[in-house]
Order: C-alpha cells, then structure tokens, then sequence
C-alpha cells in the first residue's frame, strides 16, 4: 500500500526549509504511519532533494506527522531553479511511499 491510501498531506517552505504534513483518514491509519513512515524512511524517500535533516513530529490529537527537512528546497524562494522552488507539492512525493499495510 502507499501512504496515500491511509492519510491526506499538505506542505510548504519557509526558506530552504520545508514542512511536510501527513494527516491520517482514521486511527488505524495513524498507527500505520507513526510505525511506517519514519524519520529514516523519509530521509531516503527523498534521496539527494533532501541535504540536511528529516526531524519528525508527532501530533496524536488530530491524527498527524510533520515533518521538516532542512536544506531541501535548493536554497528556496528566489534562489532555487527547481520546479516546485516553494515545497508546495513535496507531500504529493510522501503519499506516494509504499508502506506495508495493518498488521
């Protein structure tokens, strides 16, 4: 399964850092992505785009992760050639990690 099957997301930059939101449908779902989706596993989700640290936080009462990667927008704002320069779209990137399902 992918994490697009259990929550919904959201994301956004301030500077060359970017915020990535993961909101769980259920409490199930919740439980799958605080076992899933990991500070590591995120690191390695987004590879080389991601060039300083992956720190998660978790917030139970509305079922959610974030997560903010430093130096992971090309300097950010004005100073990136990247397509997606402001981290808009980088929680599309996270729904789409495959993650193993209940259990």
């Amino acid at each position: 399964m992918r994490v697009v099957d259990i929550a919904h997301g959201r994301s956004g930059d301030k500077g060359d850092t970017c915020n990535v939101g993961l909101v769980a449908w259920d409490d199930e779902g919740y439980r799958i992505l605080r076992r899933e989706v990991t500070e590591e596993r995120v690191a390695a989700h987004f590879g080389d785009l991601v060039k300083g640290t992956v720190t998660r936080y978790e917030m139970p009462g509305i079922k959610a992760l974030n997560f903010v990667l430093t130096r992971a927008l090309d300097g950010g704002g004005t100073l990136s050639l990247r397509s997606d320069h402001l981290g808009k779209v980088m929680y599309a990137w996270l729904l789409r990690m495959e993650i193993e399902g209940p259990g």
